[in-house]
């Protein structure tokens, strides 16, 4: 089987994903896609008609995301319009995805030049009640209930702390790290290598920090919060009463959900996109290019959708077994941190030390923007394997309906 080589990686900053709010807002999310798209092709002197394809990761494919995102970035960038583009969304997920896609395709033998990556406008996602349908929990979706009556994450969140006896101050104290580790990678300019500024069509600078971090945060203001997710349970979801607490008990009957999560532990809404340029062994060399990293092995692990967050876990343990390696040859860890109990959950039940998982911080101090956020870490990951002189990392990430994609790389 063909190597699949890491060429490069950028990304935007995150910006606030409020309407009014955040410097993105204001922008389409075609210009997130471009500017990811430009750097990838500026910075590496890259032949865009020799882009073989552009895999797109979007989890919120309605209005201004629709028409096939990628494409359309692409177009918006000047690329060539040979270069062909797809859009795919699997949730929380995607970006991770479109990188094993680019990969898969170019192990197979079929391509040679892959980009992959994604965005996500949650202020759109959020901004327009209308622009946000979850089919999840629609009134008019008896069947999937029936077999699989799924709830909203935070839900799922505070239900699996429960289960798993992991209380709140635990919680806070991942996302309190999580607020500094961040802090001191942004302040020591560990990001700067990929980070790349996003211009309005006038040429001026909209954003070109991020923009969500909150390094003030501290143990005392977190335990002053309320948790964020009880109201949302008590909710009703059909015309009958049902609540999302009823559904989530048909399968954990008697459960007593302890609300521990709120918006300090719960990863922050923001704008953002990000990219990853994927070769050949043969266009690497054609290119003059240096391979950064390659990409070792590949999985993807459904689990039970009525948590949805627990399958990062099995998706680790399956990567490594395609890898043919153990958790020892795995030097850092990138684990998305959608609501705290995710990546405690997975430090917990694998032995993972807390030095080598998420060491630039994550999602909670960073933001998640959806489909952008597998592609970052990623990118993320080989960038720290680099400043440590060391040689391999994972990635993973829950995603809505109890899924997980994972993928291991090596530092070239």
């Amino acid at each position: 089987m063909a190597e699949a080589y890491i060429v490069d990686h950028c990304r935007t900053p995150r910006g606030i994903g409020k309407m009014g709010k955040g410097a993105l807002t204001e922008l389409h999310p075609q210009q997130l896609g471009a500017t990811v798209l430009a750097a990838l092709r500026d910075r590496n002197a890259l032949d865009t008609s020799k882009v073989d394809d552009i895999i797109w990761g979007c989890s919120n494919q309605q209005n201004k995301q629709g028409s096939d995102l990628g494409r359309m970035s692409a177009l918006a960038a000047g690329y060539d319009v040979r270069a062909s583009g797809v859009t795919l969304d699997r949730f929380c997920g995607s970006g991770i995805t479109t990188v094993s896609f680019g990969a898969a395709t170019i192990m197979a033998g079929m391509e040679d030049i892959v980009i992959s990556g994604g965005c996500e406008m949650m202020s759109f996602n959020y901004g327009d009640p209308k622009a946000r349908r979850t089919q999840l929990m629609d009134a008019d979706n008896l069947a999937l209930r029936a077999l699989h009556p799924q709830v909203g994450q935070g839900i799922c969140a505070d239900a699996i702390a429960t289960m798993e006896g992991i209380p709140r101050r635990a919680l806070e104290e991942l996302a309190v790290e999580s607020q500094r580790r961040a802090d001191v990678a942004i302040r020591n300019g560990y990001f700067e290598k990929s980070l790349v500024p996003v211009r309005r069509e006038d040429g001026t600078i909209a954003l070109d920090h991020e923009e969500y971090p909150r390094p003030q945060t501290t143990l005392e203001g977190l335990a002053g919060l309320k948790p964020s997710f009880e109201a949302l349970a008590q909710s009703a979801v059909d015309s009958e009463g049902t609540t999302q607490l009823d559904l989530i008990r048909r399968v954990m009957p008697g459960l007593e959900i302890e609300f521990v999560h709120h918006a300090g532990t719960s990863s922050g809404v923001v704008d953002g996109a990000g990219a990853v340029l994927l070769a050949s062994a043969e266009a690497t060399r054609a290119n003059g290019w240096k391979p950064r990293a390659r990409v070792v092995a590949m999985a993807n692990v459904g689990d039970s959708p009525e948590l949805m967050l627990n399958a990062p876990v099995p998706a680790a343990r399956k990567v490594l077994e395609k890898a043919g390696l153990t958790l020892d040859d795995i030097d850092l860890f990138e684990v998305n941190e959608a609501f705290a109990v995710v990546p405690e959950k997975f430090i917990r039940d694998l032995g993972i030390d807390r030095e080598k998982i998420n060491v630039n911080g994550g999602a909670i101090a960073l933001g998640h923007p959806i489909g952008a956020t597998g592609a970052m870490l990623i990118g993320t990951l080989l960038d720290e394997l680099e400043r440590r002189d060391l040689r391999r990392g994972l990635v993973t990430m829950c995603a809505a309906g109890g899924m997980a994609p994972a993928m291991i790389i090596e530092r070239m």
